[in-house]
């Protein structure tokens, strides 16, 4: 009996996508929803494509209300039946209401390698302090803002003129890689940290 999973995004999708995908054969997880904080966020046409239901709560409709945005959230969550959750480029910062209801079964993926630059703008202060590598984290989520136990991470060498833009373009490809191997893990029942060097 496969896991359900729902993916939560905000934009484009490309690690919603490439977690969907890796969701067959013997995989012990099934992606039963791709919900989206907008309407409009291109990640939910390519998840109807690929076959996997798909709802919207707009956020911008709570006018600050956020408590009320994580009920309309959890609402649908529960109604897929998903069991696990997977951010994957969700753009809110969920309160205790929301992380105590899936306590020990989300996960998030964060552009950097984490404790360094919790937060935004990961691949521009990593260039700012001069760091010789950047990467990515994947790590169970729990109230602290990106701070939960780490299950996996991968490493990115900074190279001379690197810019944002081009270091979060690799980074962006070795999410690819780890997010669906720590998935797996994870719905496995492994919690050991993995490195992709």
């Amino acid at each position: 009996m496969s896991i359900p999973v729902a993916i939560l995004i905000s934009g484009g999708g490309s690690n919603m996508v490439r977690l969907v995908e890796s969701m067959t054969g013997d995989h012990p997880g099934r992606a039963c929803l791709v919900l989206s904080n907008d309407p409009a966020a291109g990640g939910l046409q390519k998840a109807r494509e690929m076959g996997i239901a798909t709802a919207a709560v707009d956020h911008r409709a709570f006018k600050g209300d956020r408590e009320g945005f994580e009920k309309a959230l959890i609402s649908e969550i529960d109604r897929a039946g998903a069991q696990v959750i997977c951010l994957a480029g969700f753009m809110r910062i969920l309160t205790p209401l929301f992380i105590g209801h899936y306590a020990g079964r989300m996960l998030n993926i964060h552009p950097s390698l984490l404790p360094k630059y919790r937060g935004l703008d990961t691949h521009a202060r990593a260039l700012a302090a001069g760091d010789s590598e950047a990467g990515c984290t994947v790590h169970e989520v729990t109230a602290e803002l990106d701070d939960g136990p780490i299950l996996g991470q991968a490493v990115v060498p900074i190279r001379p003129g690197d810019t944002p833009e081009a270091l979060a373009a690799r980074v962006q490809v070795r999410e690819h890689e780890l997010y669906p191997l720590v998935l797996r893990r994870f719905l496995s029942g492994e919690r050991e940290r993995i490195f992709l060097n």
